[in-house]
């Protein structure tokens, strides 16, 4: 149910008889107070948007939609649950157990039945039946609504004010039960002096725009109505002290109408929030949250996994880096409802035309348009442009007829990018680009025959490439090329704002480096002098000599008694111990049987059907083990964490064997047992195949809303052509570390192999190459599950800017709201930000901001201390003041008070930091003086390492002289 504002469209009553005797003359707006007011959102959808809605300190949602606050992990935003005090919908739950002589009248408009606040057992039922629940929920705030709905029932100034007291006895009810329940009211200008010290803030609704639920449209306010709310606001903030904010109304697809709405309620001194009437969508308060998804909508072959589409393969990865998530549609299924609020655009990767519904998919495309969606085609348009799709693409068709070669006519500089375009006359789509059309250009004109036709180009909804100029596929090679420049034209075409991205490559200044290793060859004997099984071997010639944070997974149908090498138990299982107790190591799973087609592992799979008695080629051979995901992942864990693992140092984390494809079933149980997960993706890219294509995305967002995440790249098996040689192979992986690097730093780096690299002398070799390597680097050693805490982070942060006046030329429809400082929440894992444009972070007047530095490919890494940022861009410093350009660690609480900076900081390896601007400063860890090192106006201090920097830490001062 929306919000009730006592309107005459809604209740039938003017504004103007409800205006108390206390109302004072409406004032100007400049002599209103300004008291500091949270961001306030309102969000009543099935499916609150937490990754958006995050960004505002308060976030108000319908209880009934299913949200756990409990379950979110947003920990600065404070989560209300949406209550009606004067009304109740018969659809509550607890409606049956109102007396029926407590219901006095009817609001029409909504379909409510009006409550008597008067009724003797009504405050205490309403703490019971309506908050007690909610509380129990984790719910710690409520928006109390319809608190004037008492005025369709009471008619005489002694009725009102029966029920006036009656909703003051609710109120006190309440906080004698809950004293630190948080209460917003939606009006209730009535009661305030009776109750405003137990109220956190006053919200009304339509100030400039409203709803006119009756007639079912969007409505102008009266300024007669508006100056009696302006007076009402006045009281509020000057006599009470308290908040106030307006909840407006515009379309939900006319975001100028939300910017400007939203610009003249702050013009007024009241904090705004402007949504659509149902407040089904994200809305435009005093920030705009920038979406920070893309849907890629896409038509797989039958029993092709989703991690073999094209979308996956080819276009998730750039988008991931442009800093937007990944979410899939298929067009065999229904499309889903996404709007401007939250997806910043749609990808449709065609290979031919659509044959599942494909009219359903075609007027959906239309939707998208219609609402502002920007819309990219890749590879095709999925169907034939013609009649009433070249009318909604504004595409005009061409006549002539294709014979000979194909000659190239004109050619933007973003296309031939890792080879040439070659002209193919196979896939000519016979239409033209308007000439001249605003927000319109060709990116590839081909002429063959008599047909001049454009293969790309940028239009007004979008744009589009079609076959086979975006990706050049060569099933034979294994090598596939990007044609057209990725970055740059997803940019361009879904008219991408320029906003700060959230990086997950990169911390302080460094970029980050893990390490993990695959279970698999446990129980394999070393082929070198000595021999020994090749976990003690590694142990001796790599673990123990390196001592960096590593995570080492087992797999238990190797180790344990109930595997395959029984006999060899006894001597496995204390070599695992003695690697798991190791205070550098974190301990994982690498499953029970190592499954070799997860597809396989689910019943009813497509390729379930080859699957025999006795057929055990799709996991180890384990005497008389049949396949059970149960088993696979907690039983594996329940293993390790009994007989493997030290006390008080569980399993985190599943490394998924064999394809790494993992179905939904899986990843649901991994959550379940409380741990994480990685593998998969198959980052590849090396000087003989040195193509984008071969970098994979951060990983994969699956059905029954489950994520995988991906390993940054692939293991030493891939490097030695499947473990039949060279076994030196995987010193080629530093290839690919230097290519994820430049021109752009892609990924992170992370040393990943098996623990047959142990059994033989050349990939002993090669590891030891690899590590010394990796020692050369400005890198920043962790955990693999803080690697993965922080690709989960990456996927929900929210990034949103404060609203500024409008800038020259800005169209309101499209793009970032005019300049005004950025607000970037998250959970505090991820704490690194690329800012792709010209300027650096203001770290004088900014929080949560720690320094800044260059980042390959140009722009700048802007660093944080956790999940709560605010700073803005400016050409350069305002004051030069402390800040942290480089730490090999973790920086956290940064903190300053006036010449004095303070903030914790540990690393898990030669933890170190560098503080810029600090010429004239002295510091002191842990309360004692350190020197450091100084070079000009730079102090660098190196501090211990320690095995949990998360959980131990120093305390670091900084005091310059002023």
């Amino acid at each position: 149910m929306a919000v009730v504002a006592v309107l005459a469209s809604a209740l039938g009553v003017v504004l103007a008889t409800l205006t108390p005797s206390t109302a004072v003359q409406a004032q100007p707006a400049a002599d209103l107070a300004q008291p500091a007011a949270p961001n306030v959102a309102f969000h009543y959808g099935s499916k609150p948007p937490v990754d958006a809605l995050q960004a505002f300190d308060v976030a108000v949602v319908e209880p009934d939609s299913g949200f756990d606050p409990r379950r979110a992990a947003t920990p600065q935003t404070a989560w209300f649950a949406y209550v009606s005090l004067g009304e109740v919908l018969p659809s509550r739950a607890y409606f049956q157990d109102i007396p029926k002589n407590w219901l006095v009248g009817s609001n029409d408009a909504w379909q409510a039945r009006v409550v008597d606040q008067a009724a003797d057992g009504w405050p205490a039922f309403y703490v019971d039946k309506v908050i007690a629940p909610l509380w129990e929920r984790g719910y710690r705030g409520f928006f109390l609504d319809t608190l004037d709905s008492y005025h369709l029932v009471a008619k005489t100034d002694a009725e009102r004010a029966r029920q006036e007291a009656g909703m003051v006895r609710v109120i006190q009810a309440i906080k004698a039960r809950y004293p630190e329940a948080r209460l917003l009211f939606n009006r209730g200008f009535e009661i305030l002096p009776q109750v405003h010290g137990l109220v956190y803030g006053v919200v009304f609704e339509s100030l400039f725009r409203g709803w006119n639920q009756a007639q079912g449209r969007y409505t102008e306010v009266s300024q007669q109505d508006r100056d009696w709310l302006l007076a009402q606001a006045r009281v509020i903030r000057e006599q009470y002290k308290l908040p106030v904010i307006s909840i407006d109304y515009c379309p939900p697809a006319d975001r100028r109408c939300a910017r400007d709405t939203a610009r003249r309620i702050r013009a007024l001194g009241i904090t705004p929030y402007v949504t659509d009437s149902g407040l089904q969508t994200v809305g435009v308060g005093q920030i705009e949250v920038m979406p920070r998804r893309v849907l890629v909508v896409q038509e797989s072959e039958p029993g092709v996994a989703i991690d073999n589409t094209e979308g996956v393969r080819f276009v998730s990865m750039p988008i991931n880096y442009l800093g937007y998530r990944v979410d899939f549609a298929e067009t065999r299924d229904p499309l889903p409802e996404i709007g401007p609020d939250r997806y910043a655009g749609v990808v449709v990767w065609s290979n031919g035309y659509f044959t599942q519904q494909p009219g359903r998919f075609l007027a959906w495309v239309e939707k998208q348009m219609a609402q502002g969606v920007p819309v990219v085609f890749m590879n095709g348009f999925g169907a034939p442009v013609a009649g009433s799709l070249a009318r909604t693409l504004g595409l005009k068709p061409v006549k002539g007829r294709v014979s000979g070669p194909v000659s190239i006519v004109s050619k933007d500089p973003m296309l031939g990018f890792e080879m040439p375009v070659a002209p193919d006359r196979s896939e000519a789509v016979p239409v033209q680009v308007q000439e001249g059309a605003a927000n319109t250009r060709s990116l590839l004109r081909m002429r063959s025959g008599t047909l001049t036709y454009d293969a790309a180009a940028i239009t007004p909804w979008g744009g589009y490439v079609t076959g086979p100029y975006a990706v050049r596929q060569n099933a034979a090679t294994d090598q596939d090329r990007w044609i057209i420049q990725p970055l740059q034209f997803l940019r361009e075409a879904l008219r991408l704002p320029q906003m700060p991205v959230p990086d997950s490559t990169t911390e302080s200044g460094r970029r980050l480096l893990t390490i993990h290793i695959d279970g698999d060859g446990f129980a394999s004997k070393a082929e070198i002098p000595g021999g020994g099984f090749s976990g003690e071997v590694l142990f001796r010639e790599i673990f123990d000599k390196y001592r960096l944070p590593m995570t080492m997974s087992v797999i238990e149908g190797e180790v344990g008694k109930s595997g395959m090498y029984p006999k060899l138990t006894a001597e496995l299982e204390p070599i695992a111990r003695k690697i798991f107790a190791q205070p550098y190591v974190e301990v994982a799973s690498h499953t029970y049987s190592h499954p070799f087609e997860w597809g396989r592992t689910v019943p009813g799979h497509e390729s379930d059907a080859r699957i025999q008695e006795g057929d055990e080629a799709y996991h180890l051979a384990i005497p008389g083990y049949k396949m059970d995901l149960n088993r696979e992942i907690g039983g594996s864990i329940d293993y390790i964490n009994r007989v493997l693992a030290p006390p008080g140092k569980p399993v985190k984390m599943v490394l998924w064997p064999g394809d790494c494809q993992a179905p939904p079933e899986a990843l649901k149980l991994t959550e379940q047992a409380g741990v994480l997960n990685m593998n998969g993706g198959d980052t590849m890219i090396t000087r003989s195949n040195p193509s984008w294509t071969a970098i994979a995305p951060l990983g994969i967002h699956k059905a029954d809303n489950t994520f995988q995440v991906f390993a940054t790249n692939q293991n030493e098996n891939i490097y030695t052509n499947l473990w039949h040689g060279p076994f030196y192979g995987f010193e080629r992986v530093i290839e690919t570390y230097e290519l994820t690097e430049k021109p752009y730093r892609f990924k992170a780096v992370n040393i990943y192999y098996h623990s047959y690299s142990g059994t033989k002398v050349a990939s002993l070799r090669a590891l030891r190459k690899v590590y010394d390597y990796v020692l050369t680097q400005p890198l920043l050693p962790m955990h693999s599950t803080d690697y993965v805490l922080k690709v989960i982070d990456w996927q929900g942060m929210a990034v949103a800017r404060e609203l500024g006046e409008r800038a020259n030329g800005e169209s309101g429809e499209m793009g970032a709201p005019a300049a005004g400082a950025w607000v970037v929440r998250g959970d505090g894992n991820l704490r690194n930000l690329r800012w792709n444009g010209t300027g650096v972070p203001d770290v004088a007047t900014a929080r949560g901001v720690t320094g800044s530095s260059p980042a390959p490919g140009g722009g700048t890494y802007v660093h944080l201390d956790g999940g709560n940022a605010r700073f803005q861009i400016v050409p350069a410093a305002t004051l030069a003041v402390p800040e942290i350009p480089e730490a090999n660690g973790l920086v956290r609480d940064w903190q300053r008070d006036g010449q004095v900076t303070r903030f914790r900081f540990s690393g898990y390896y030669k933890p170190f930091f560098r503080l810029a601007n600090a010429g004239q400063c002295s510091v002191t860890v842990d309360g004692k003086p350190v020197a450091g090192m100084r070079e000009r106006n730079t102090l660098r201090i190196d501090t211990p390492a320690v095995n949990d920097p998360i959980h131990v830490q120093q305390q670091v001062e900084v005091r310059c002289a002023g």
